[in-house]
């Protein structure tokens, strides 16, 4: 923490597939299951020198990298098992990060915030 000043804040990036992993997904699920564990491990860690770890667990959400690695037949149902029904787009995301590095979340350290658009369990 010798780099962050006391009253800054780290977002880590896990996913739904921390809690809630596709088989076909394992090794992916796997580091952003430890990513999960390493952001509450060091929010407890991290408050001793005033700073704060958060994270945000996003599910689906529309990036380059979608159609680049899912057979297009996938790609077109992307989303769908959300309670939109679609994938989230990355700038409705980005208000959780600016608010969990913002003074409105001087009292938050140690979260893990879901953003699934409401996936539903298949």
């Amino acid at each position: 923490m010798e780099h962050i000043a006391p009253g800054g804040s780290i977002i880590n990036t896990t996913s739904i597939q921390a809690y809630s992993p596709s088989a076909n997904l394992a090794p992916y699920a796997a580091t952003k299951a430890a990513i999960a564990n390493f952001t509450l491990s060091l929010a407890e860690e991290a408050i001793k020198k005033g700073v704060r770890v958060n994270g945000v667990a996003p599910g689906p959400v529309w990036t380059p990298l979608i159609p680049s690695t899912m057979p297009q037949e996938k790609v077109q149902k992307f989303g769908e098992n959300t309670l939109f029904e679609r994938p989230a787009q990355p700038a409705e995301l980005a208000p959780l990060y600016v608010f969990l590095a913002s003074d409105d979340a001087s009292y938050v350290t140690g979260e893990i915030y879901g953003a699934t658009g409401g996936r539903k369990q298949v």
